[in-house]
């Protein structure tokens, strides 16, 4: 999601990719509420990959989008809806462990993983602007998840007790992340976008259904709020991927712009009003230098 546009964003593609934003963290809030009311995992992550390849095979259909795929697509759609679909269920279960914003913010180290992929995979030194944002994003995150426990007042080996697992799933998410944007990058990147997806969330959809019945089927919502995330969670994600893929391209935007990076600070205010989470104001000027450092990444030329 660091890819700069190729042009300067009129104020409607800004508006729209703000819009985008704003629903990406707010389908993370309601993923929330939907897991504090009897939805697992699974449930969620299903539904929400689910409706929206169906989605998007609806929209290959309406544009007649040809489907052409070489030996090499072959092998890497596979791999790229394995790595998403780790993403996806580490991902939501960072969210159902610490407060959405935190786990959005450990995830938006997926620059960082990315690099490090390129690198191991390809061989590609990372860009100057890359190194120099490293140390500048992990002491943003350092100060995001309080790592000394100083705000929360546990001191570090009760703070880390607390928040260890759900950090360690959202870096899990970042990690598998990072590697399939590089894969994406060098072994699919000429496919239609909307073909890759359709692809990747058919296998996330596939594979959260069998966590399903690994854990005995479908776990729905015990009480009307978690129907009302279980809802929300699928509308905002397949809502917005359709924006991407319609409403983007006719407004001149390449890809995704860096904007779309302040996910988390929507998710943080957001999650705020809905759910009564805060955190420290340390930890939210971390969250902003975590951002701000992404955001900057993505406007660099490479």
């Amino acid at each position: 999601m660091t890819a700069p546009a190729s042009r300067a964003l009129t104020g409607t593609a800004f508006a729209t990719l703000l819009l985008i934003a704003f629903m990406m963290g707010a389908n993370h809030v309601a993923a929330r509420l939907a897991f504090e009311n009897g939805v697992d995992v699974p449930t969620a992550v299903a539904f929400r990959s689910g409706v929206t390849a169906l989605v998007v095979a609806l929209l290959l259909r309406a544009y007649r989008v040809p489907v052409r795929l070489t030996a090499r697509h072959r092998k890497a759609l596979p791999a790229m809806g394995l790595l998403v679909g780790v993403q996806s269920l580490c991902l939501y279960s960072a969210v159902a462990r610490l407060p959405v914003a935190l786990a959005l913010l450990a995830f938006n180290t997926y620059p960082l993983w990315t690099a490090l992929w390129a690198r191991l995979v390809y061989g590609h030194r990372p860009h100057r602007n890359m190194v120099r944002a490293m140390p500048v994003m992990l002491l943003g995150l350092a100060l995001a998840l309080d790592v000394l426990g100083a705000a929360s007042g546990l001191g570090a080996a009760g703070h880390w007790s607390r928040i260890g697992a759900g950090v360690a799933f959202a870096l899990t998410a970042a990690a598998t992340f990072g590697l399939a944007l590089v894969l994406t990058k060098h072994e699919a990147g000429d496919l239609d976008g909307r073909l890759r997806t359709f692809s990747t969330m058919g296998i996330v959809a596939v594979l959260a259904l069998a966590g399903m019945a690994y854990q005995g089927g479908f776990h729905l919502p015990t009480a009307a709020p978690g129907w009302w995330g279980l809802l929300g969670l699928t509308a905002l994600y397949g809502t917005a991927f359709t924006i991407m893929f319609t409403v983007l391209p006719r407004l001149g935007v390449v890809g995704n712009s860096a904007i779309m990076n302040i996910e988390p600070i929507f998710a943080l205010v957001l999650a705020w009003a809905v759910l009564g989470q805060s955190i420290a104001p340390v930890q939210v000027a971390g969250g902003l230098l975590v951002v701000a450092t992404v955001v900057w990444l993505g406007t660099r030329k490479a």
